[in-house]
């Protein structure tokens, strides 16, 4: 490479151009190589994490959260004087001491962004490119795509440098230092060719440039290390891979393997119960189990219901509880809790931190004795990504907001859209939406099998939500965000949120198509629409309309 290729800057929780973390993060990695290593990149290692307590035995799963890694790349060219003629293009690099300076500058704004990441991102050595066998050797590097600072350069060096298979940025300069070239010239040049079509030179169009705005960049990159993240991704699928278009006959499993490239792992309802029964003979691990039970109903915020031995049938029509003692109660979040070890099982044999159940309202609870709801809820609250029902219409959704979000989702049943309001509702719903606080909760029973051990989680009043409805056949996708209004007590699933949209619920009413949707703490609707446009996929904003 050119001899000015500088020294890279890494992802570290002390500063400099780095992924910083919280010490109770989910996303919070080892650095193999360690901060001071500056020639080259920190190697992003998956930490194994225990999901209620570090005691014998436990089985232990891989969070899997593969880092973006991208080469950042400034494009220039020496001009050389002549009198009396037009002899050098738009730029403030001229010299190379000029481009010795503008190389500092990159380094220090990428070292500013990075110090903001909430996800693992690797940023390589900056290079400097000046000519084709530069520009060449740089776009085949081994990594996710090139960020090319546009200083300068012609046509034929920027292609050059951008392999349409790879996921390509461009930042050039308005009022942060010198103006770039390509500031002028990148729409009618490189993006249209001199047409007037855009070509999909380089794999790139309009939304992949940022002038200026280095916090424009960052949330592309964040999306970006979604979308690596969802493709090929791993998932324990419990009772078969399902979806809820076409009725019995889906095609959902199918799209997700052959658009996503998932790899889906079936575990039959006989295999689970072998496992189950195996679990119950371990008695340690049942003591195991039934002790970290009592400790997760000891904690602050935790209600098991009913809240007393007897409710008057009164009270269950009003409903204050259900038909089930404090006992049966606390028998099914036992079990829960070994089911949960045998989902971990599951999970650490398979080298992955995604499952669903099938069938979990009906074929799941005789033969363990409670319900899976609870279980999800741990499994996510643990940095997992764990659904109910097995709809491969909007997994895939789930999986690449929590990639995108670094927070649990909630896979959830929508209502009727009314008068800028809906309702979401599940019994699998996680605590710690924010990704690091608990939310309070009230363990009661299954809604429609009154039986097992479901969490009622109170979503925060006030909190954004971003909203996602996948289409059944996966080629469109709609979104939108709203605030909390309330997490009312109607006969429905356990835990259940009145949504204000901050969209117009007529157009919803009119674009909604598919059936579960998928939600999460704040608003990713950019990064989400972003990413799928790079997947191919439609994708309307309806906030964007309101």
């Amino acid at each position: 490479m050119h001899e000015h290729e500088e020294h890279g800057h890494h992802c570290s929780a002390s500063g400099c151009c780095g992924v910083r973390v919280s010490a109770v993060s989910r996303r919070q990695f080892l650095a193999g190589a360690g901060v001071a290593a500056l020639g080259g990149a920190v190697l992003h290692q998956m930490r194994a994490m225990p999901f209620a307590s570090a005691s014998a035995g436990a089985a232990r799963v891989t969070l899997q959260d593969k880092p973006l890694r991208m080469q950042p790349v400034l494009l220039y060219e020496h001009y050389q004087r002549h009198e009396a003629t037009s002899w050098r293009g738009w730029s403030g690099l001229i010299t190379e001491e000029h481009a010795e300076q503008e190389r500092g500058r990159i380094r220090e704004e990428i070292a500013a962004m990075c110090a903001r990441i909430d996800f693992p991102l690797e940023m390589l050595p900056l290079l400097s490119v000046r000519n084709t066998e530069e520009a060449r050797q740089a776009a085949a590097g081994d990594h996710d795509g090139v960020i090319v600072y546009g200083a300068s350069g012609h046509t034929g060096l920027l292609m050059a440098l951008t392999n349409p298979e790879k996921w390509n940025l461009m930042f050039v300069r308005h009022r942060t230092g010198p103006a770039y070239l390509w500031y002028e010239i990148v729409h009618p040049r490189f993006l249209r060719r001199e047409t007037d079509r855009f070509q999909g030179t380089g794999g790139m169009d309009i939304h992949d440039v940022v002038v200026d705005d280095h916090d424009e960049l960052l949330w592309r990159l964040r999306a970006l290390h979604g979308l690596k993240n969802i493709y090929g991704k791993r998932i324990i699928a419990i009772g078969g891979a399902l979806g809820w278009d076409k009725g019995g006959n889906s095609q959902a499993p199918q799209n997700a393997r052959e658009r996503w490239g998932m790899d889906i792992i079936e575990v039959t309802y006989d295999q689970l119960k072998e496992r189950i029964l195996a679990a119950r003979a371990d008695g340690a691990l049942v003591q195991r189990c039934h002790e970290e039970a009592r400790e997760y109903l000891a904690q602050p915020g935790v209600t098991l219901y009913p809240l007393q031995e007897e409710l008057t049938t009164a009270e269950l029509l009003a409903g204050r509880g259900s038909p089930q003692t404090l006992e049966h109660m606390r028998r099914f979040v036992d079990n829960a809790f070994v089911l949960t070890e045998v989902f971990r099982g599951l999970m650490a044999e398979h080298q992955t931190d995604a499952l669903t159940v099938g069938h979990c309202m009906g074929t799941i609870i005789p033969m363990s004795e409670t319900t899976a709801c609870m279980c999800l809820t741990l499994l996510n609250d643990a940095g997992c990504m764990a659904f109910c029902e097995s709809d491969f219409v909007v997994i895939p959704s789930g999986i690449l907001l929590h990639y995108i979000s670094g927070k649990p989702v909630f896979f959830c049943n929508p209502t009727y859209p009314h008068n800028n309001m809906v309702t979401i509702a599940h019994c699998t719903a996680p605590r710690k939406m924010d990704g690091e606080h608990y939310e309070d909760v009230a363990i009661r029973t299954h809604f429609e099998s009154d039986y097992g051990a479901a969490p009622k989680v109170a979503m925060r009043p006030g909190q954004e939500m971003t909203l996602l409805v996948p289409a059944f056949s996966g080629e469109r996708w709609l979104g939108f965000t709203g605030k909390v209004l309330e997490n009312p007590a109607l006969d429905i699933c356990t835990s259940q949120v009145d949504i204000g949209m901050n969209a117009d619920s007529r157009r919803l009413l009119e674009e909604m198509h598919g059936f579960h949707w998928m939600t999460c703490y704040g608003n990713y609707l950019r990064e989400t629409g972003y990413a799928l446009k790079r997947a191919g996929i439609q994708w309307l904003d309806l906030s964007a309309t309101a």
